[in-house]
């Protein structure tokens, strides 16, 4: 078994291998499961201590060393137990905190004056850890173009759209058939700042008691939270973004491609419309993106005997969520993405096509987290802020088609 330290080691060896860039799916894979193995050997380690400690040697008259016996009436230390740890885990799940954790220690601030703004985090004996709700997010960003500069000038550069135009036969000494001019247009590519900070627009603050005091690495943890809130603002607009002041969504203000009829919902015949809406230059790279109720939708997918076809859709054998395949081409889940209205062409609900191709996202350096010591300094709190600065576009449209409703 690794130790504590060595498995800590791997951790951040990994994410130093991945820095300036998202971790690829097989790197969160093996993250989370040097995490599961570092809660695991931290459980053991204090499994082993506890059971140390009931085996030592008994104290009191008669033994070497030991202490005299309490007198008549004294209450014996209580043996450890999890009462504490499952009331913090409690508190954590349901923002309750019962007797336990209220008499646990004085006021203080933020962190520590009231319970759910850290009060909780430096009872005695609690392991290491706190339980952080997880809600998926993101997608997109995973599989489009990816830019990142140094500098957050504009970037700009032109496009054509040529392929309307082919050349004629004409007959032999005669002037050029009448085509149309070549055609260009711009893109371009700003860099909004994204930030995250704590209430009433003013930094996180955290008392320098309690980072004295804290046993779960608050800080390191509150860099990882603030990192999540920046990627969650650049998540929700890269699904929808409308492009004024803030990145342009993937799939915004295009024309979606419709279902035959509103009144049969989704069916088979309208997927195979929607991969044939993206032309076979394209194609070799296509992929679907939705949402994941837009995928239990397609999973209910009937034919005439009442029997799903997922199965039939999907490539592999096996669990279809694990093999992330329909009808030959992959598919990604990125929970901005709208859910299915069937009853409206308006609302753009997910997309296939080449998305590497089609949709490009710029990043400027890195994420950075701010930490100021100073400002509140004769209170004793450290101020934390974090910021990104980051854009997105519309590429090449051409690449890939947005899904809606029926009208």
């Amino acid at each position: 078994m690794r130790t504590i330290e060595e498995i800590q080691a791997a951790m951040n060896a990994l994410l130093a291998a991945a820095e300036g860039r998202t971790l690829t799916d097989e790197e969160v894979t093996q993250y989370e499961a040097l995490e599961a193995e570092l809660v695991t050997t931290q459980r053991t380690n204090q499994v082993m201590a506890r059971n140390n400690a009931y085996n030592m040697p008994a104290t009191g008259p008669g033994v070497p060393g030991g202490a005299p016996v309490a007198p008549l009436g004294t209450v014996a230390p209580a043996r450890p137990d999890n009462g504490l740890e499952e009331a913090f885990t409690a508190f954590l799940r349901t923002g309750v905190p019962n007797a336990d954790l209220t008499e646990l220690r004085p006021n203080m601030a933020q962190g520590s004056s009231v319970g759910s703004e850290g009060g909780f985090l430096v009872p005695p004996g609690f392991r290491n850890k706190i339980i952080e709700r997880m809600q998926a997010f993101g997608g997109i960003a995973n599989i489009c173009d990816q830019l990142n500069t140094d500098t957050g000038n504009t970037i700009e550069w032109p496009t054509v759209d040529d392929v309307a135009n082919e050349a004629e036969v004409v007959p032999e000494s005669t002037a050029p058939a009448n085509q149309n001019a070549v055609v260009f247009g711009k893109k371009e590519l700003r860099a909004y700042t994204y930030q995250t900070g704590g209430p009433s627009s003013v930094p996180i603050r955290l008392p320098r008691e309690l980072i004295q005091d804290q046993q779960f690495d608050l800080e390191s943890r509150l860099a990882r939270l603030m990192g999540l809130r920046l990627a969650r603002g650049l998540a929700a607009d890269l699904a929808n973004g409308n492009g004024v002041a803030q990145p342009l969504g993937l799939v915004y203000g295009l024309t979606g491609i419709e279902p035959a009829d509103d009144t049969a919902g989704i069916t088979y015949d309208d997927l195979l419309t929607f991969i044939h809406s993206v032309d076979p230059a394209y194609r070799a790279n296509g992929r679907w993106v939705f949402n994941d109720s837009s995928l239990k939708t397609i999973r209910q997918i009937k034919d005439s005997n009442g029997d799903p076809l997922w199965r039939s859709m999907t490539s592999t054998i096996g669990d279809p969520a694990s093999d992330g395949m329909l009808l030959d081409y992959p598919y990604t889940i990125d929970q901005g993405l709208p859910d299915i209205d069937i009853d409206s062409n308006t609302v753009n609900w997910g997309a296939f096509g080449d998305i590497l191709e089609g949709y490009v996202l710029r990043r400027v350096r890195s994420i950075e987290v701010v930490v100021n010591p100073w400002n509140r300094a004769n209170e004793r709190e450290i101020e934390y802020t974090a910021w990104m600065r980051a854009d997105a576009t519309q590429q090449n449209t051409q690449a890939y088609s947005a899904l809606c409703g029926e009208q």
